[in-house]
């Protein structure tokens, strides 16, 4: 079924540019090309990865119910014909049982129609999950999100491309795929048909026609497509900034800063309306040539039809069986004109799917970029591990937390060196404070240890790793999840620490009111009870502070360290290794 979507998706696009996938993303604007066909084909082996799947088989169900749809309709359209004859020649029983038969054909071919719509929904559902579970799945291995957002300046809003743009793109493959699908044999069959009832003028003239109105569309369609790509984009950076102003609102309310958010939140919707308005003049022109080629087709049946009556091949027949001639032909030249009139018609969707194809496309090839660059590899060290493991590196080393050797590293946006041949031993027992002036590397030097950031030479021994039983950091901005106050306190645990045993509810209590924060109980209406607010909106920049320090005395990890700030409005990096049950008792 992919190789059929294919194959007509090159009928549609024919003539297009063959240039080469990589060079195409750094030098010419997404467009209907080659690269569109990889990056298509790509996502339809994450929607089929076999013939047993779940979505081939709803496919194959939606091909089989199509073709008995066009069947059915088939014997509706020459119903008319039937008639023509039936009251020609004054026959009531055969108008009667004719009637009968009518009603029947229409309420199968409702039926069928409704069923048809149904499965396409329900594929697009099916779709939607299968290729967001990919992208999640590349998303969230090792660093690969910290890497998009972070990083990364080359892909724009990685968040709107994984949940906005696929559920769109699985939206428009859906209402296109049953028309798709049946193409190939309505067209094959009316022709014959047609070709049987006018001779070979027939079906020349109409395949003619649609060639045309081919290479008609795919002019206008041209322009579209990057367009659309734009207006993602823009749409994406209009909704990040609305985000920002709902996460920082309390601080923007400090500044008084609402004439200002006001004004730069209205300086991107201008931006964003001004290339929408820019995308419909180019849509305009398709409309154009769209509409145009779907009422030309209704005079050309009629020409069609013309061409053997005034030849005089149909001299012999009675004016009611001429009649009955001209409905049946009319129906069939009307169905398979209709058949490459729809072909035309998907052009604005095809459009659509390219630009949301390509913007999916570039964020699998650059998360895959990253993942085999980036995950499972240290250039220093020259050692392989798992980013996400939080399994200790070295049984033989537990009194140590790592050991850096001449270690220098440097901003990934900067050429600048910020710390040079740092050698430096951390062990269990003793505190490090580590003071300097704001952007001198202190907060990199964790991003280093934590594989976030590449170092430039030197060396990093780690003997504990970052993660709830190694070394947890507790960040100067606090980061709370969604859920409830106990899945707020084991984060990032899937599930209660220790995994064996049941939960410790009186542990959990317990940290919670040494972190002063045990009124949270009473707000939330216990450890399990669901809440419908962001944790942000509800809590106090210190309460947020003290459950982040609950979490800690929860998890108990071998190492903790903390980001902090003094009055004097310098910055301070303290990282301090402390045990936890020491911390717990000072407390």
């Amino acid at each position: 079924m992919t190789a059929l979507l294919f194959g007509y998706l090159v009928f549609l696009l024919n003539q297009m540019p063959h240039i080469k996938a990589s060079n195409a993303r750094k030098s010419k604007r997404p467009k209907l090309d080659l690269q569109f066909l990889q990056r298509f084909g790509g996502i339809q082996r994450i929607l089929f990865p076999s013939w047993s799947s779940q979505n081939a088989l709803m496919f194959a169900t939606l091909l089989f119910v199509t073709l008995l749809e066009q069947l059915i309709i088939y014997q509706v359209g020459v119903i008319p014909s039937k008639y023509y004859e039936a009251l020609s020649d004054k026959d009531l029983g055969g108008f009667k049982a004719l009637t009968v038969v009518a009603i029947l054909l229409i309420v199968l071919n409702s039926t069928l129609k409704s069923l048809d719509q149904y499965i396409s929904s329900l594929m697009y559902v099916s779709w939607r999950k299968s290729l967001t579970e990919h992208l999640h799945r590349d998303y969230f291995q090792g660093r690969v999100y910290y890497t998009l957002n972070v990083l990364r300046k080359d892909i724009d809003n990685p968040d709107q491309r994984i949940s906005q743009d696929t559920e769109r793109l699985c939206k428009q493959m859906s209402t296109m795929a049953s028309r798709l699908i049946v193409s190939p044999f309505t067209l094959s069959y009316y022709t014959y048909q047609c070709f049987y009832s006018t001779g070979w003028m027939g079906p020349v003239s109409i395949f003619g026609y649609f060639v045309i109105g081919t290479i008609v569309n795919k002019v206008l369609m041209g322009p579209i497509v990057s367009t659309l790509v734009e207006q993602e984009k823009l749409e994406g950076d209009f909704r990040f900034k609305h985000m920002q102003i709902r996460v920082n609102a309390e601080s923007a309310a400090f500044y008084r800063a609402g004439k200002v958010e006001h004004m730069r939140t209205d300086r991107r919707l201008q931006t964003l309306l001004h290339t929408q308005r820019n995308l419909m003049n180019k849509e305009f022109l398709l409309y154009i040539g769209v509409n145009t080629f779907d009422y030309l087709g209704s005079i050309l049946s009629y020409i069609v039809i013309a061409i053997p009556i005034f030849a005089g091949v149909f001299n012999s027949l009675t004016p009611g069986e001429l009649s009955a001639l001209i409905s049946k032909n009319a129906f069939v030249s009307i169905y398979l004109i209709n058949g490459f009139s729809q072909l035309i018609d998907l052009s604005t969707t095809v459009s659509d799917v390219a630009g949301y194809t390509h913007r999916i496309g570039e964020l699998r090839e650059v998360m895959e970029d990253i993942i085999k660059k980036q995950c499972d590899y240290d250039p220093t060290s020259g050692e392989s591990f798992d980013f996400d493991s939080d399994v200790e590196h070295r049984a033989n080393s537990t009194d140590t937390a790592f050991i850096l050797d001449r270690l220098s590293y440097k901003s990934p946006f900067s050429d600048e060196l910020l710390v040079k041949e740092l050698s430096l031993k951390v062990t269990q027992g003793n505190s490090l404070l580590v003071v300097g002036n704001t952007g001198t590397g202190k907060t990199s030097l964790l991003r280093v240890l934590n594989r976030l950031w590449e170092s430039s030479s030197g060396y990093v021994e780690m003997t504990s790793c970052f993660g709830p039983r190694g070394i947890l950091f507790l960040p100067q901005k606090p980061y709370l999840t969604d859920g409830t106050l106990r899945e707020q306190v084991i984060y990032p645990l899937k599930d209660i620490y220790p995994v064996a045993g049941s939960p410790d509810d009186e542990r959990i209590m317990r940290f919670l009111e040494l972190a002063g924060v045990e009124s949270l109980l009473k707000r939330t209406g216990g450890l399990d009870e669901k809440v419908d607010w962001n944790w942000y909106d509800v809590l106090s920049p210190g309460e947020m502070q003290r459950l982040c320090f609950a979490r800690l005395f929860y998890l108990q990890p071998k190492y903790a360290g903390k980001n902090l700030h003094t009055l004097k409005k310098v910055t301070f990096f303290k990282f301090k290794l402390i045990h936890a049950n020491e911390c717990i008792e000072r407390l």
